[in-house]
């Protein structure tokens, strides 16, 4: 067998993840309640099955005012929370590791799924008011949206703290904040979308005041046992705004904090942005993170191949990898990594009858 790096135990407190693959948070618009689905557990679980290490649900909305689209996942009730609680559970039997990404969507949030447009919902159209650190709008065509005040910014660090509880309750191994994509933890960080004049805005410890009030009270409520992620948009791709240096300063004070990986992502957050996207282009975002800050990482974007995977791991370049859109095109992409790397993991006993026989 080869000394394939990529299906190495991956342990962090006291969960250990079998391997270094990584099933990202992909949003399915699905569930015009909040509640998981039927959908949810067959698309979750069979990556699962697949051989994926963890298993990430989509974004799961804190709040009703959280989610992006009408059609979100989320975990602001007790009822949301009964709903996950056996698609966890069938993840853990599969043997992989169960992980949940909290998410709160600010100003990008009443929208549309993309295929019905993804545009704007008014408030009659099954959308909501829209908030944010500042009333600046995602897309000039849509509403202002509301600038949260210090006791409504309060109620965002306590939905998310109530949302791990419930994600404890409900057997997940892993949380992620979301503070990436243009969302809402994001647009404090940027001061692109914070022009806010108080002790949340203008200087880089105000911007990030938020984004640490929530690590810090989620992990104060989350197992001690159990680690606790961050998913980053490591720049902008514009011109002042949120950039990498900051990203780097704000992941050894979150790893000060009790964060264990920082899930390195980019953009999302202003229309103006310019990406050069290809093959792995933000693996060097988790590569200075960790090597900058210390923490561990995990690197996302265009990630494909079995051996580019490999090497990103195996390179010191991040301690995992997350994919995405792979994902979708195969749910067994580690299995089918893991023969092209002679890894030799193992198959689900249910299928063990179709696994390819080496060529001698």
């Amino acid at each position: 067998m080869s000394a394939s790096r990529l299906f190495t135990p991956w342990t962090l407190r006291g969960v250990t993840a079998r391997n270094r693959t990584i099933v990202s948070p992909m949003c399915e618009y699905s569930t015009p309640s909040g509640l998981a689905l039927p959908w949810h557990l067959v698309h979750l679980g069979s990556r699962a099955v697949g051989g994926a290490g963890i298993v990430f649900t989509e974004a799961a909305a804190v709040t009703p005012e959280g989610r992006i689209s009408a059609d979100d996942l989320g975990i602001w009730s007790d009822e949301q929370r009964d709903a996950l609680a056996p698609i966890a559970a069938f993840i853990r039997e599969q043997g992989a590791v169960a992980g949940i990404q909290l998410a709160h969507a600010g100003r990008k949030g009443s929208t549309d799924a993309p295929w019905r447009g993804g545009g704007h919902l008014d408030p009659g159209q099954r959308g909501w008011q829209v908030v944010a650190p500042s009333p600046v709008p995602y897309h000039p065509a849509w509403p202002l949206p509301h600038a949260l005040t210090l006791e409504e910014i309060a109620g965002v660090w306590e939905a998310f703290v109530a949302a791990a509880q419930r994600a404890d309750q409900a057997g997940f191994d892993v949380v992620e904040i979301h503070a990436a994509h243009g969302y809402l933890l994001h647009q404090f960080l940027s001061p692109l979308s914070n022009q806010r004049r108080d002790e949340y805005g203008g200087t880089f410890e105000n911007r990030t005041r938020l984004a640490r009030e929530v690590v810090e009270a989620v992990r104060r409520a989350w197992p001690a046992h159990k680690p606790l992620f961050v998913r980053l948009s490591c720049t902008d791709w514009v011109d002042g705004g949120w950039d990498a240096d900051q990203s780097v300063e704000l992941a050894r004070v979150l790893k000060h904090l009790g964060a264990d990986a920082i899930d390195c992502s980019s953009g999302g957050l202003d229309r103006a942005q310019k990406i050069p996207v290809g093959p792995g282009y933000q693996v060097p975002f988790a590569e200075r993170i960790r090597r900058e800050s210390g923490i561990q990482t995990i690197a996302v974007g265009m990630i494909t191949q079995a051996q580019q995977a490999e090497e990103i791991v195996a390179s010191g370049s991040a301690d995992a990898v997350a994919l995405a859109r792979e994902f979708l095109r195969d749910p067994f992409w580690p299995l089918h990594a893991a023969q092209e790397l002679d890894a030799g993991i193992a198959w689900p006993v249910q299928y063990e009858r179709a696994r390819p026989v080496p060529v001698a």
